[in-house]
C-alpha cells in the first residue's frame, strides 16, 4: 500500500462481535490504521479495551462522551475513514440505517459517511434473516450504495442451522484488502491467470506432476482484482486457499487446461501464463493399478500441448501475453528464447536455484524480460512481485 490507509470498523450487539478482534489484529499487522466504534449493546459481547489495546486508538460508544479532544467526532470520523465495515450488523441495526434513524454513536457516524465505501455483514438467527423486513432492509441499504456481505450457513449460537452466521474474520479482510490495497487503474481490464501444476495419470493411483504450489499465480490474481480487474483463474490442483472475488477454472490435466485456455483467452486483454504445465503425460493410461514387477519399468510418453504457442499464434489484438520461466542455468538467455519463440510480449522469469526464489515459498525473485529490456526485481514477497509483473504490464500496454 501507497500509504497507510484508515478503516472504521462498527461492532453492534450479536455474538460474532469477538470474530472483530481478530479483524482489527489482523489489519493493524498489514499496516491499516483502525478505530472502532460500538454500540452499547456491543459492549455486552466484547470489551472495548480489547480493540483500544489492538488498535491504540480509543473505542467510541457514548454520542456525548466528554473525554475526548473537542471535535463533532461522528463527523470526524466519517471524513477519516477510507472504508467503514459494520460488523456484525443487526437487524436492529440495519433497519435503522435503512432508514436514516440516527440515534447513537455508531448510528450518526455511518450515516455522515457519505463518501467512503460501506460494507455491512448481517449476523443474525436464521429466522430474523429470513424476515421479510430484514430482507426489505438490506436491499435498501444495496440501493443506497451499501455492500452486503451474504452471511454463511452452519450451526448458530442460537443452536439453530441455517443463513446468518458472520464469515471469518478472514473472508472480512478480503473484502477490506480489495476496496484498499491499491489504485484501481486495471479497472475494465479482464485478465486471465493460470497457477498450479498439472496431474498427469498413470493409472488410477499414480500420476505425474511438479512442485508448483500455485501462491505465484493466485497473488497475481488477488492483486490484479484488487486493481480493479475482472479475473479469471484457470487452476490446476493446489492446496491453498482460493482467492475472492475471481471466476475460477478448476482443471487437473494439461489437456484440460489448454481448452479452458482457449476458451477463456478470447475475452481477455492480459493472459499471465503462471501454471507449470507438464510438457509431457503418459502415452497410455492404465485402467487399472500398474503392479510392481521384478522387471525394469518403462513408461512411454507423449507431448502436451503448448498453450503458450497457441496464444501466440491465435491472439486477438490488443492482447497482451506474459509467459513465465523458470530455469535452473542461463535463465535471461532461455527465457529470451521463449519470448521469442512463443511470440509473447513478456517473460516472467526466475531461477530455482536461487534461494528463496523457487516453488511452494511465499518469496520470489524474478526477472522482467521484454523484447525492449531487462527489469531486474529483488527478493520481495509474491504479492510484491505480482503487482510489480502488473505494473510492468501497463508500462508496455500504455507505451
Amino acid at each position: 500500500m501507497e500509504r497507510k490507509k484508515t478503516v472504521l470498523l462498527c461492532v453492534t450487539g450479536g455474538i460474532a462481535a469477538y470474530k472483530i478482534a481478530t479483524l482489527a489484529s489482523m489489519l493493524v499487522k498489514t499496516g491499516y490504521d483502525v478505530k472502532v466504534v460500538m454500540t452499547q449493546n456491543a459492549t455486552n459481547f466484547i470489551n472495548p479495551l480489547v480493540f483500544e489495546t489492538l488498535t491504540q486508538h480509543k473505542c467510541l460508544i457514548d454520542t456525548f462522551d466528554r473525554n475526548f479532544e473537542y471535535s463533532v467526532e461522528h463527523v470526524t470520523l466519517a471524513k477519516w475513514a477510507d472504508i467503514v465495515m459494520i460488523a456484525p450488523a443487526t437487524a436492529n441495526v440495519i433497519g435503522k440505517l435503512a432508514h436514516g434513524i440516527a440515534d447513537d454513536m455508531l448510528t450518526t457516524t455511518v450515516m455522515a459517511c457519505a463518501e467512503c465505501k460501506k460494507i455491512l455483514a448481517p449476523a443474525m438467527n436464521t429466522r430474523m434473516y429470513e424476515n421479510p423486513v430484514v430482507q426489505d432492509n438490506l436491499k435498501l441499504l444495496e440501493h443506497y450504495g451499501y455492500e452486503v456481505i451474504q452471511p454463511a450457513s452452519g450451526h448458530l449460537a442460537c443452536g439453530d442451522n441455517g443463513a446468518g452466521k458472520m464469515p471469518e474474520a478472514e473472508t472480512l479482510y478480503e473484502y477490506i484488502y480489495r476496496d484498499t490495497a491499491y489504485e484501481k487503474d486495471l479497472t475494465g481490464k479482464k485478465i486471465l491467470v493460470t497457477a498450479g501444476p498439472t496431474r498427469e495419470a498413470i493409472d488410477p493411483v499414480r500420476y505425474i506432476t511438479n512442485h508448483s504450489s500455485g501462491k505465484m499465480g493466485y497473488a497475481l490474481a488477488r492483486v490484479a482484482v484488487a486493481r480493479g480487474a475482472d479475473v479469471t483463474l484457470v487452476t490446476g490442483p493446489t492446496e491453498i486457499k482460493k482467492p475472492m472475488f475471481v471466476k475460477i477454472v478448476p482443471v487437473t490435466t494439461a489437456k484440460e487446461m489448454f481448452e479452458a485456455v482457449k476458451e477463456e483467452a478470447a475475452d481477455a486483454d492480459i493472459v499471465c501464463k503462471a501454471a507449470a504445465v507438464a510438457d509431457y503425460r503418459p502415452k497410455h493410461i492404465a485402467d487399472e493399478k500398474v503392479k510392481k514387477s521384478d522387471s525394469e519399468m518403462s513408461l512411454e510418453l507423449e507431448k502436451t500441448d503448448d498453450i503458450l504457442k497457441y496464444l501466440g499464434e491465435h491472439r486477438k489484438d490488443g492482447q497482451f501475453l506474459c509467459g513465465f520461466s523458470m530455469e535452473t542455468e542461463n535463465m535471461v538467455e532461455n527465457s529470451r528464447k521463449k519470448l521469442e519463440k512463443k511470440k509473447l510480449d513478456m517473460i516472467a522469469a526466475n531461477n530455482l536455484k536461487v534461494a528463496g526464489a523457487g516453488f511452494q515459498g511465499d518469496t520470489n525473485q524474478m526477472t522482467l524480460i521484454t523484447k525492449e529490456d531487462e527489469t531486474a526485481l529483488p527478493m520481495i514477497s509474491k504479492e510484491e512481485t505480482a503487482a510489480c509483473i502488473l505494473d510492468k504490464i501497463l508500462e508496455c500496454m500504455n507505451k
